[in-house]
């Protein structure tokens, strides 16, 4: 993996991890009122939810791919799923009624098991998720060549960036709950969406271009001339 594709990996993980949702709050609540072990047991649900969507993404999608993975189409489908992923991200104002939810309280007894077992249901739940992780596999698959070892490596990356950065959350959780205000959490979703479809149109931009264009070492060649 290049320094490049190392940092754009990291650089994803740490965006997901302050994706405003459902996960994002019970995360932090979980910290506050069963403590960091509780709340790393229910991430780790919520990681492997996410691993389960990439697999599926992956081998759901897989054959296709190698058919048109040299296809600069494949930008525009890619950048299609991230466009519409960000303008329900944008539009979407579920979530001021959920940081607002003070019945997400957990039992006393702390059963990291059955955390777990709520991280995954509730990140799997989401079908939202599989279109982004289906967008990238997109994405990701034709720039690494659909090379299963350079992939697996690139998400590996993502997850860890994602799960540090988590921690992180977790330990800052009581002062992230005073932060995010309904106005904040407003403003930051719509900022995340935003961003999603800047990216997903730039992808759909790149589609568009010529098919050696795609090839980072055809336009180091053409640079050096």
């Amino acid at each position: 993996m290049t320094f490049i594709e190392l940092k754009d990996a990291v650089l994803i993980g740490f965006f997901l991890a302050f994706m405003i949702g459902p996960v994002f709050f019970m995360l932090i609540q979980t910290s506050i009122i069963k403590g960091a072990r509780a709340a790393i047991a229910f991430d780790v649900g919520v990681i492997l939810g996410d691993i389960a969507f990439i697999l599926i993404a992956y081998y759901g999608s897989k054959s296709l791919l190698e058919q048109i993975k040299d296809d600069p189409r494949l930008f525009f489908i890619g950048g299609l799923i991230l466009l519409v992923y960000g303008i329900i991200t944008y539009v979407d104002k579920s979530q001021k009624r959920v940081v607002q939810d003070e019945t997400l309280v957990l039992p006393e007894k702390t059963n990291y098991v059955k955390l777990l077992l709520k991280g995954f249901l509730l990140n799997f739940i989401n079908i939202g998720v599989l279109a982004f992780w289906l967008g990238m596999i997109v994405v990701i698959g034709s720039n690494l060549q659909m090379n299963p070892q350079k992939i697996f490596n690139y998400f590996m990356v993502i997850l860890l960036s994602y799960f540090i950065t988590d921690l992180g959350k977790i330990l800052l959780a009581k002062q992230l709950k005073r932060k995010l205000t309904p106005t904040v959490i407003y403003k930051v979703k719509r900022g995340m969406g935003i961003l999603l479809m800047v990216f997903g149109i730039a992808l759909m931009l790149k589609g568009f271009l010529p098919k050696e264009q795609l090839n980072i070492n055809n336009v180091i060649e053409q640079s050096e001339h």
